[in-house]
């Protein structure tokens, strides 16, 4: 395998980290490496499955099957590496900073640049982050310590089963932040305003009602995993559950992100809700495809 995309501990000052396409531009170029969840954060982000176009209708149907954990936020065309609705100068093979590469369900290697095991015949989807949510959480006084630590959520996969399409299927994973009582209710009100970024969480301080037994042992192996005094262990749909899906299947090839190096689109999260906001439009998402 190549080197693995490893988060920097510094982000490039010679890039507007505000904007999405000079985020995008400087993983291309190599001068950032980080994740992406601190820079450009009043834009949408996304989690990249590509699949051989024989596999994308079932893949889309899969999704649609179990909207909470993968919303889908673009599609592409077979073998295009671009999503025009999702963000100009878009390479989707090389402007995530990180994949994973798989074949018949092995991972094989885990590149910065997927371009060159690309393939004509593959269709990308990007589907809602939760890193989309956590700058509206902030904005309305929710504490996400991960962040002020300097980590991301931690990851679990759960004893619940997906609905399963074809191939596709596998359990829920989840993300996970630790919050206070207080908090995890203003993150429950917010978070369910934007199904497209997972909705509201599946669980609130019972991890043990997912089939978690250990809080640090998380999928993947990274994240914030161990809780303070007084906090919540709060769970959302993950959109790594079409990750453990795919693998599932054990396709020819699929190319996602690696964890934490997510696709940074153009699209201007909606307006910053206030608590007393009953909903809040969200017509700068494109429609679903």
């Amino acid at each position: 395998m190549t080197q693995s995309a490893l988060p920097a501990t510094d982000l490039d000052p010679g890039f507007d980290t505000s904007d999405p396409v000079a985020v995008r531009r400087a993983i291309r170029s190599g001068a950032f490496t980080g994740f992406t969840n601190l820079v450009a954060r009043r834009y949408v982000q996304g989690n990249l499955v590509a699949v051989p176009a024989s596999h994308a209708d079932a893949f889309e149907l899969y999704c649609r099957s179990n909207p909470q954990a993968l919303p889908i936020l673009g599609r592409s065309e077979p073998g295009s590496r671009a999503i025009p609705a999702l963000g100009t100068d878009l390479d989707i093979a090389r402007d995530t900073g990180g994949y994973m590469v798989f074949r018949d369900g092995e991972l094989i290697d885990t590149p910065r640049d997927a371009s060159p095991v690309w393939r004509d015949d593959l269709v990308s989807f990007v589907l809602g982050c939760s890193f989309s949510f956590e700058a509206i959480l902030q904005n309305a006084g929710v504490r996400l310590r991960h962040l002020d630590e300097g980590n991301v959520s931690a990851m679990y996969e759960t004893n619940r089963d997906t609905v399963p399409v074809g191939p596709f299927c596998g359990k829920l994973i989840v993300s996970m932040r630790a919050l206070s009582p207080a908090d995890a209710i203003r993150a429950t009100i917010l978070s369910a305003q934007f199904p497209r970024f997972h909705g509201a969480p599946v669980s609130l301080g019972l991890p043990e009602d997912l089939g978690i037994a250990d809080l640090a042992k998380s999928y993947g192996g990274h994240g914030l995993t161990r809780l303070h005094p007084g906090e919540l262990p709060v769970f959302w749909a993950c959109g790594a559950t079409g990750q453990n899906a795919v693998r599932a299947a054990r396709l020819p090839l699929c190319i996602t992100h690696y964890k934490a190096h997510m696709v940074v689109t153009d699209l201007p999260l909606p307006d910053l809700p206030d608590l007393n906001t009953p909903s809040v439009s969200t017509k700068d998402l494109p429609d679903e495809c």
